[in-house]
């Protein structure tokens, strides 16, 4: 034997049937909180601001690889051609 039931109700009503809290207020607490965080990180990533910060040890980076790649195909002896 094969019993269903429906129930039609709204998210809301069943949160309050079964005693659960509502969680609204605290959910739009968050995103609010998240959505400043966001905001305050995406100010702090201005283009210059971010080549200034990255580029020097990128480039560093770079030469670094450069030399190591340089130094295996020369045999270590640092050569430049």
């Amino acid at each position: 034997m094969k019993v269903s039931i429906d129930i039609d109700c709204t998210p809301e009503e069943a949160r309050a049937f079964f005693g659960l809290p509502d969680v609204g207020p605290m959910q739009q607490a968050l995103l609010k909180d998240l959505e400043d965080r966001m905001r305050a990180n995406l100010a702090a990533m201005e283009p210059e601001a971010m080549l200034k910060t990255w580029l020097p040890a990128s480039i560093e980076g770079f030469e670094t690889l450069q030399r190591a790649f340089w130094q295996g195909m020369t045999g270590g002896k640092g050569g430049k051609s």
